[in-house]
């Protein structure tokens, strides 16, 4: 059995990603670690001790990074709602956060679990700063999935940006540089026929468990930004997609691996996931603005094409 780590910013797409997680027979979840994100560290630690409890897991939760490397948070309220669960209320968890910090937290699973699988569903503050703390750690981690960035594509929180790395660029970049074997499951994955549609959502309602009414309901207020955003109708979730990239990687039709880089710099294009999709980052004329990835990072196997129905079926099997 797989074991894995989840490094979240818990809102409410993230909290279906973790009933996944945590309700499938494939893996071992050893820890859930916490940063700062789509809410404050302090929400995202008590929405991920309720979804845990929801799931009635034992698995431990830790806080860690409360801001941004060199940034102040700018969380996303305005899609998730203010407690990042639509804000319906849901009641605080019995359960209680881990006194390790989530930094120590992975530092320590990495070490003791060498092949450990990491997945990060928001800002990479709290990855950056383990492997900073313990470098080490890269040849323990024998697959890291991140749900973050935008391939070629347009963002959704600025025209070039995906949230999770405009967030935290700097972080995003230290993670990306670091020789992680990263997979990239970006943002525009969890468009178009990705959406839960009506038909969707009714089948998941029909279900009529706790779990399927909370994976509906908590996305209440997203569902409605999304719609406001995009233009389209219903449920987007990409953290959710990570987490079924991560269970069954035969649901990734089409990949292909090329050097990423950040923007750190730019006001305009922050954040901004610079794909070398057709390889010329090693052309002369781009020689000192793409030196450090070529000699420091791995290739990044990014996901472009996704299967729809197997995602589907299997978001509905796992809310049974």
């Amino acid at each position: 059995m797989r074991k894995i780590l989840i490094d979240t910013d818990t809102a409410s797409d993230d909290a279906v990603a973790l009933i996944m997680a945590l309700r499938s027979p494939l893996v071992e979840v050893v820890a859930i670690t916490v940063v700062a994100g789509n809410v404050a560290v302090d929400q995202g630690v008590n929405n991920a001790l309720y979804t845990a409890e929801l799931c009635r897991s034992d698995v431990p939760i830790y806080r860690g990074a409360d801001k941004p490397l060199f940034r102040e948070l700018e969380p996303a309220h305005w899609f998730h709602g203010m407690d990042g669960m639509g804000d319906h209320g849901y009641a605080p968890s019995q359960r209680k956060v881990e006194a390790m910090h989530a930094v120590e937290a992975i530092v320590e699973a990495a070490m003791a679990n060498p092949g450990l699988v990491v997945i990060t569903l928001g800002p990479l503050t709290n990855l950056a700063l383990a492997l900073e703390r313990e470098p080490r750690i890269v040849a323990n981690i024998s697959r890291c999935v991140v749900m973050g960035g935008a391939a070629c594509t347009e963002g959704n929180v600025t025209p070039a940006a995906e949230f999770n790395i405009w967030v935290d660029p700097e972080a995003a970049r230290k993670v990306f540089l670091s020789g992680l074997p990263i997979q990239m499951v970006g943002w525009e994955l969890s468009r178009h026929a990705a959406v839960l549609n009506a038909s969707d959502i009714a089948e998941i309602l029909a279900l009529k468990t706790p779990l399927a009414e909370f994976a509906i309901e908590c996305n209440s207020s997203g569902a409605v930004a999304y719609e406001k955003q995009t233009g389209e109708h219903g449920i987007s979730l990409p953290d959710p997609i990570a987490m079924a990239v991560l269970l069954h990687p035969e649901l990734v039709l089409e990949t292909s691996a090329h050097f990423v880089e950040i923007e750190t710099q730019s006001t305009l294009t922050r954040g901004m996931t610079v794909v070398d999709r057709l390889n010329v980052s090693d052309d002369g004329r781009n020689e000192g603005v793409w030196n450090e990835a070529l000699a420091r990072a791995k290739k990044v196997e990014i996901c472009w094409k996704l299967d729809v129905p197997g995602w589907k079926r299997g978001i509905k099997e796992a809310l049974v």
